[in-house]
């Protein structure tokens, strides 16, 4: 069983080991999460060169691990093994794309809406189905509700953390918020 977490990456590095499509697939997110990303292949395909990406073109060492929050394996199985070795030593955690043996960490299915973050795994074993999931959410969930609902949740809280309440009493009057919010049963 996976814990799923979410990570602030602003101004962190992360390295993307491979130099390939599926490497360059993966940085649009990271640049957006404000990642400080290095990349390190031999050759590098051309979506990896771009605005705030650093590029090292040369064979990936263990030292390259170091000062790294985290790192992408997106190269050869082999690589991605030593990879996968030298980060374990180090405690960094790896996401090694198609390839959970090599993996520690995995990237889900992501939606993001009306600044509401939804993740979607399979511990790794059906990515495939992560992905149509995801899009099965992105289809139903209303964006300009979510909204709503996220202005109210943030109001709700201010006052619950001013008067004290209770953790365990938070999400039930979060519900009795939303359900007058949209006029309720008896609304």
């Amino acid at each position: 069983m996976l814990f799923p977490v979410f990570l602030k990456l602003t101004g962190r590095t992360v390295l993307v080991v491979g130099g390939g499509q599926v490497a360059a697939a993966k940085l649009g997110a990271l640049l957006a999460a404000g990642a400080s990303v290095r990349v390190v292949a031999p050759h590098v395909a051309d979506g990896i060169e771009q605005p705030g990406v650093a590029i090292e073109r040369r064979p990936f060492e263990p030292r390259d691990l170091d000062d790294v929050w985290l790192v992408v394996a997106a190269a050869t199985p082999e690589v991605n093994r030593q990879v996968a070795a030298a980060a374990e030593t180090r405690r960094v955690f790896v996401n090694a794309v198609d390839d959970p043996a090599n993996a520690s960490a995995y990237l889900g299915g992501v939606v993001r809406r009306a600044g509401v973050t939804f993740a979607i795994s399979t511990d790794g074993r059906a990515p495939a189905l992560a992905g149509l999931l995801r899009e099965g959410l992105e289809a139903l969930l209303p964006e300009a509700e979510l909204e709503q609902w996220l202005v109210t949740a943030e109001r709700e809280r201010r006052a619950w953390r001013a008067q004290g309440t209770a953790l365990e009493k938070r999400r039930p009057r979060l519900l009795d918020a939303l359900v007058r919010r949209h006029g309720g049963a008896d609304g």
